[in-house]
């Protein structure tokens, strides 16, 4: 495996199944650019990620290993949505929503997270290739 840095502003390739199962740190990251980022994260049994907010910037997370809790809501006193998650699930974040990822099982939560901004209008759905008239954000 190649040593885990921030290859950020360059093209680069990762397994990132691989990465995120063999990363020990709570928090890594492994790619920042302009407008996307990704993060590798360990959480240690019955640990939590904390409670948190991100202004104008959504949030994916993908979980590699592992089980917990994710609580999201409008106020950091309202977290009025609570969904249970395991291995393979995706939990979905959008900006200016409090959150907090909890590890519930007996082992570490293993993760990763990508934070970013939109590339299609919402809504977007194209049934084949030919359908998108050219590259994104090349016309």
């Amino acid at each position: 495996m190649v040593e885990q840095q921030d290859y950020g502003k360059k093209p680069y390739v990762i397994d990132i199944e691989e990465w995120s199962r063999r990363n020990t740190s709570y928090r890594r990251t492994v790619w920042t650019g302009e407008k996307m980022q990704v993060i590798l994260m360990t959480i240690p049994p019955q640990e939590e990620a904390g409670l948190e907010i991100h202004k104008d910037i959504d949030q994916f997370i993908f979980i590699e290993d592992g089980q917990g809790l994710c609580q999201m809501g409008p106020e950091k006193d309202q977290l009025d949505f609570e969904r249970v998650f395991e291995k393979n699930d995706a939990v979905l974040i959008p900006a200016n929503t409090w959150h907090n990822i909890i590890n519930t099982g007996s082992e570490p939560l293993k993760l990763y997270t990508i934070y970013a901004g939109p590339e299609y209008k919402e809504g977007t759905v194209h049934e084949t290739k030919e359908e998108m008239g050219g590259l994104p954000g090349v016309n």
